[in-house]
């Protein structure tokens, strides 16, 4: 190593070691790039000025109107629009979000390179930290147009939904021409103290888990059944079987329905017509609610037991055979058999996809409205007979304009829908003991 090299990494390290990570990283809250100007990363440093100074010129002015809005919902009625303001100031949070994000990395990257310096790590070329940068960043790069849509379609509806639920918007309180307010819990303790609103929850509630357990449970009974009895190796023309009972699958399942309601249909419906007549009964399918929760229930059977038939077939087929005669050496009868070996391996295989049966039922609106449009109407109550959560928040929605009540509503059944997920799939042993049987 030559003289002058030893004294220009001698004068490297003593430069590194005045390095201050701490100043750079207060550079950096000053404004971002600062840090990394300090840290002689110019690009860096210049992109990040950059992204700043854009950030603050065009979204400044937006923000703050947006966060005035999301705390006042508007000061004048007929000018201030409240739900354009709500909507502009979760737009805000959401900006801000992304903002602090890129602040917070800044910071971060500052102080971190400044001790990597401090270090005596050698800085790199223009060529090496654009390599770098791509060989980092590239997957964050690629995500980033997917979270910003995902923020923007998804996250913002359900954070306007969760804001209504604790506001005052109703068909006698909408804007423009009043303005909202924020009431608190004031929705949700309305559902539980005020006797129609209660009365009607815990009604529709009670049919809605009744509804969501009886009519899964026996779609998945069925579709067992079918496929355990069309495995058995006595019958024949398993083929020609199979596609008859998956054939209901094939119709759209709005037809079905919408035949469904006809042929139940209390005065000239096929049912009582020419069946039931036969043996001189009418049953009050749509006009009683208890015979209209019947027929919903056969309903959903008919049109779910397809999928879970078809599922099962496939479980089915792959289980070896060894196991089963080793069973049959071990003196196992059939049940024996179907408890420890059938029953397990499609539990393991499916409980993801029955655990989702459930809670697809549990918000299965099309049924419920194409049927009877959650009829026939009950006295003392703002909800029909057959309505589940998820009808009755449509008709509070588009209906009866109870916004803030139907945004409370959403948010209790996202709380029972995540709760039994989880719960379950926490319990259900693919998750328990992924790659083992």
């Amino acid at each position: 190593m030559s003289k002058d090299q030893s004294e220009k990494e001698k004068r490297s390290q003593t430069v590194g070691n005045k390095h201050n990570p701490t100043f750079a990283m207060v550079l950096s809250i000053l404004f971002a790039g600062l840090g990394q100007l300090y840290n002689r990363r110019y690009g860096k440093g210049a992109l990040l000025i950059i992204v700043e100074t854009a950030y603050l010129i065009v979204f400044a002015d937006y923000m703050n109107i947006g966060f005035w809005g999301l705390f006042t919902l508007g000061e004048i009625p007929m000018v201030d629009h409240s739900i354009f303001l709500l909507i502009q100031g979760l737009i805000s949070v959401i900006l801000l979000a992304f903002g602090l994000t890129v602040y917070i990395v800044n910071i971060r990257d500052a102080y971190k390179e400044a001790k990597e310096i401090r270090g005596g790590k050698k800085r790199p070329t223009w060529s090496e930290a654009l390599r770098h940068a791509w060989d980092t960043g590239f997957p964050y790069i690629f995500i980033t147009p997917g979270v910003v849509m995902l923020m923007f379609v998804t996250f913002l509806p359900i954070m306007f939904m969760i804001a209504l639920a604790f506001t005052n918007y109703n068909q006698y309180n909408s804007p423009p021409r009043k303005l909202l307010d924020w009431v608190g819990f004031e929705n949700f303790i309305n559902l539980v103290r005020i006797d129609i609103w209660s009365d009607t929850l815990f009604s529709v509630l009670a049919w809605t888990l009744i509804w969501t357990l009886v009519a899964t449970t026996l779609q998945i009974a069925l579709g067992l059944f079918l496929a355990l009895l069309v495995n058995d190796p006595r019958i024949k023309g398993k083929k020609m079987i199979r596609t008859i009972l998956i054939l209901p699958w094939a119709v759209p399942a709005f037809v079905t329905i919408l035949i469904f309601a006809a042929m139940f249909n209390d005065q000239f419906g096929a049912i009582n017509k020419d069946i039931l007549s036969v043996f001189g009964l009418s049953i009050p399918w749509l006009t009683d609610p208890f015979y209209t929760k019947i027929a919903l229930i056969m309903i959903q059977t008919w049109l779910g037991f397809p999928f879970v038939f078809a599922l099962f077939t496939g479980v089915l087929q792959s289980i070896s055979k060894d196991w089963y005669e080793a069973a049959e050496v071990d003196g196992g009868n059939r049940w024996q058999k179907f408890r420890y070996i059938t029953l397990p391996h499609i539990l393991y295989a499916t409980a993801p996809l029955l655990i989702m049966q459930y809670t697809g039922n549990f918000n299965n609106f099309n049924i419920i409205y194409l049927f009877n449009q959650g009829g026939p109407a009950v006295r003392g109550q703002n909800a029909g007979g057959t309505d589940i959560l998820i009808s009755w928040v449509y008709k509070l929605t588009f209906e009866t304009n109870n916004f803030n009540m139907a945004a409370a509503i959403s948010i209790i059944i996202g709380f029972i829908v995540i709760g039994f997920a989880f719960f379950q799939f926490r319990r259900t042993r693919s998750f328990k003991e992924e790659g083992n049987i």
